[in-house]
C-alpha cells in the first residue's frame, strides 16, 4: 500500500541546473562592467572549476575564483557579481511544466509528500519557499540531517521514519540513476526516474518507472492502485 511519494529537490522538482547557468552568466556580466580583465567565456569556465572542486553549492565561488586569478578580491567587482548572481537566481528558479499540479494531485489522494536532497539545509528551504512550496512536503532531509550522500540509504531511511511508511509504502522520484534510484532501491522502494531532468544522458536507469513529464506520475500511482498497492 502506497502511502508516500518522496522527491529529490534539484533536477526533480526546479531545473536547478538551468538556474545556475543563467546566475552565473549573469554574475560574470556584471564583474565585467564593474572592470573585471578577463573574457566571458574564460571566467564562466575557471567558476565552473571551482564548483567542480568544491562542489555546486559552494557559497564563496567568487571568493575563490577572485582570490586564485587575481591574487585576491577587488569589492566592487565581487559585490558587483553576487548582485548579479542573487537577481538572476530568483528570475531563473522555476519549477518544472506542471509540478505544482502534479503535488496538489498526490495530496488530493492521501499520499505524504517527502523530500529528499544532498544540497545545504538553508539552500534546499530557500529554494522551497521562494517557489511556494514550503507547505506541501512533511517531511524535509537535507544533507545535514545525516551527514550522508545519496545512494548511502541513511537519507532515504530518515525519511521513511519521519513519514512513519515502510520502504514499500513509498515511492522516490529522482533524475540521478546512482543516486536516487539505487540508493532507494537498496530499502526495497518503488522508484520512478524523471527523464526531464537528466543531465548525464543516462540511458538505463534501473527504476520500476521512467517520467519525461512529472505529471505522468499521478498515471503512475492509479496504476499501482489498481494493483492493489496504494
Amino acid at each position: 500500500m502506497i502511502k508516500a511519494v518522496i522527491f529529490d529537490l534539484d533536477n526533480t522538482l526546479v531545473d536547478f541546473m538551468a538556474m545556475k547557468e543563467a546566475a552565473v552568466k549573469a554574475a560574470v556580466t556584471a564583474m565585467i562592467d564593474a572592470g573585471l580583465k578577463i573574457s566571458h567565456d574564460e571566467a564562466r569556465q575557471k567558476i565552473y572549476n571551482v564548483y567542480d572542486e568544491e562542489g555546486i553549492e559552494d557559497q564563496k565561488v567568487f571568493d575563490k575564483f577572485l582570490t586564485k586569478e587575481f591574487g585576491g578580491i577587488d569589492y566592487r567587482v565581487h559585490a558587483a557579481g553576487i548582485i548579479g548572481y542573487r537577481r538572476a537566481r530568483e528570475a531563473a528558479l522555476v519549477l518544472y511544466p506542471h509540478t505544482q499540479l502534479t503535488l496538489m494531485g498526490l495530496l488530493k489522494k492521501g499520499l505524504k509528500l517527502a523530500v529528499v536532497t544532498d544540497a545545504p539545509r538553508l539552500q534546499a528551504w530557500l529554494r522551497l519557499c521562494q517557489l511556494n512550496l514550503h507547505h506541501m512536503f512533511s517531511v524535509v532531509i537535507t544533507f545535514e540531517d545525516t551527514r550522508r550522500k545519496k545512494p548511502d540509504p541513511e537519507p532515504f531511511r530518515k525519511a521513511l521514519e519521519e513519514l512513519e511508511v515502510l520502504p514499500q509504502e513509498a515511492v522516490m522520484v529522482g533524475d540521478w540513476a546512482e543516486r536516487d534510484i539505487a540508493g532507494a532501491q537498496s530499502l526495497g522502494m518503488k522508484t520512478v526516474f524523471a527523464r526531464y531532468g537528466d543531465r548525464f544522458g543516462t540511458r538505463h536507469s534501473g527504476a520500476d518507472y521512467e517520467i519525461d513529464d512529472i505529471i505522468k506520475l499521478l498515471d503512475i500511482i492509479s496504476i499501482l492502485s489498481k494493483n492493489g498497492e496504494t
